[in-house]
């Protein structure tokens, strides 16, 4: 599975938004400088989060975007499926409950892929927004206290 700049960009600029709007709204323009991701880009994968509910829009001046949920409550995986669809690397109809495929009964390979998808599915949903902000305050923590030896 490889995902398209669609989910990577997204989802840091997921985590920039969470982490920067404590005091209102934060704009495309401000994320796009911050993340280096056109400020048209962002614009479309905004759209894309807000009609998934992960973002509201704020209009007029001082205006910008705001989660529409608590950070602990938005997932990897719910950023993701907004922005890529679905996770699953493997499209295997015997997994599907109509399913029409002519080997599903005797077809053992359904159980590997069943595993995969799976596995997938739990991780990024086990990885919220919040644990993700916590880390890169971590991360620019140590980054400061680095240079400070230097």
């Amino acid at each position: 599975m490889k995902l398209s700049t669609k989910g990577r960009y997204g989802l840091r600029a997921l985590i920039d938004l969470a982490q920067y709007s404590s005091g209102g709204p934060v704009s495309t323009a401000s994320i796009s400088a911050r993340q280096d991701i056109s400020e048209r880009y962002l614009e479309q994968l905004m759209s894309m989060m807000k009609k998934a509910g992960l973002v509201k829009s704020i209009r007029g001046a001082g205006g910008g975007y705001v989660l529409a949920k608590d950070m602990c409550e938005i997932s990897v995986g719910d950023v993701l499926r907004a922005l890529e669809g679905s996770l699953e690397p493997v499209d295997c109809a015997g997994l599907e409950p109509e399913g029409m495929c002519s080997a599903s009964d005797s077809c053992v390979a359904k159980y590997v892929w069943q595993r995969i998808n799976e596995s997938i599915n739990r991780t990024v949903d086990e990885i919220r927004l919040d644990q993700l902000v916590d880390q890169s305050r971590r991360q620019c923590g140590e980054k400061s206290d680095r240079e400070e030896l230097l």
